[in-house]
């Protein structure tokens, strides 16, 4: 069995397709990376709520699913779009690394809690919401390109720390620029944060499929981001929405905390809920319900109203 491999050409997209090269070549299986850039590689110079969020580090990747150019499509699946084109479907998630976020700095005495004013780098509308919510003495700046671009403005003084995902940072070996492990209670991830998920066409041979279930798919995992990727698709979040939630197992249920957050800061729901293991999906849309109802309909209504796209 011969299976290619589409993937984004940063450092830390190729750790994520090396890696599930690994596992597939540990099961026998012959293996081939084609490095594709995406629309959200090219463009730099905006937001990515400026962008658009829809597929904006995926198209590409599925252009190439839907003609045969690979057979898979390796992603974070934070950065998968919560509805999937009929076309395509997720084959597979890899086992999750801890999905909070961290402090990244030159600095390591750095701290979101000392009181002190400094800059923080990000591009995630979540972060900048919570930064301004629990801590508005923070200063933040966009801050978009790989991690390794990042690091160097970082290096260049465009601010004095970054705001991440500890996943990308402990894969990228810079454990030791680490400042400050934040709390879920507060930084509650954005939805897979920390897995890879493996996108695949309907379409794709079946006994392809059976074989990248059986040796990249992880259990957990899967039925934690079932559960997430419900939430995120019935609030139609995206890169440019602050929505966040997490979904754990504990013996035979599931919990899940999740919630919405305005743009400024002032407003933040967070809900959790508990249900069986065996209905993940079902949880996620009815929290989702759940914070609807609480009000989480209209902060979404002003923050599509800010982003000129209700």
């Amino acid at each position: 069995m011969h299976i290619k491999i589409g993937t984004r050409g940063s450092k830390l997209a190729l750790w994520q397709a090396y890696y599930v090269e690994a596992l597939l070549q540990q099961g026998g299986v012959e293996t081939e990376i084609v490095i594709i850039e995406t629309k959200g590689d090219k463009i730099l110079d905006r937001s990515l709520s400026k962008i658009g969020s829809k597929g904006v580090f995926t198209e590409e990747l599925e252009d190439q699913l839907r003609s045969g150019g690979i057979d898979i499509a390796v992603h974070s699946a934070k950065d998968l779009q919560s509805q999937l084109d009929d076309a395509f479907e997720i084959v597979a998630f890899t086992e999750r690394e801890h999905a909070n976020d961290v402090l990244v700095s030159h600095d390591t005495t750095l701290s979101l809690k000392s009181g002190e004013s400094f800059t923080v780098g990000t591009s995630s509308t979540r972060r900048v919401a919570v930064l301004k919510h629990y801590y508005p003495h923070i200063k933040t700046v966009d801050m978009r390109g790989n991690l390794q671009t990042r690091l160097r403005k970082l290096e260049e003084g465009q601010c004095d720390a970054l705001l991440l995902a500890y996943a990308g940072v402990h894969r990228m070996e810079y454990d030791d620029k680490i400042a400050e492990h934040l709390m879920l209670d507060e930084f509650t991830p954005a939805v897979g944060q920390g897995s890879v998920a493996i996108e695949c066409a309907v379409s794709l041979d079946a006994e392809k499929k059976s074989r990248l279930r059986e040796l990249l798919n992880h259990e957990p995992t899967e039925t934690c981001l079932l559960a997430e990727r419900a939430f995120l698709k019935r609030l139609q979040g995206g890169c440019s929405i602050p929505v966040f939630g997490m979904a754990t197992l504990h013996d035979e249920e599931i919990r899940m905390t999740g919630g919405i957050i305005s743009l400024d800061g002032a407003e933040l729901l967070r809900k959790t809920e508990s249900g069986a293991h065996a209905f993940p999906q079902e949880l996620g849309t009815a929290l989702a319900e759940e914070l609807l109802a609480a009000g989480a309909d209209r902060i979404l209504a002003n923050i599509r109203q800010q982003n000129g796209t209700a």
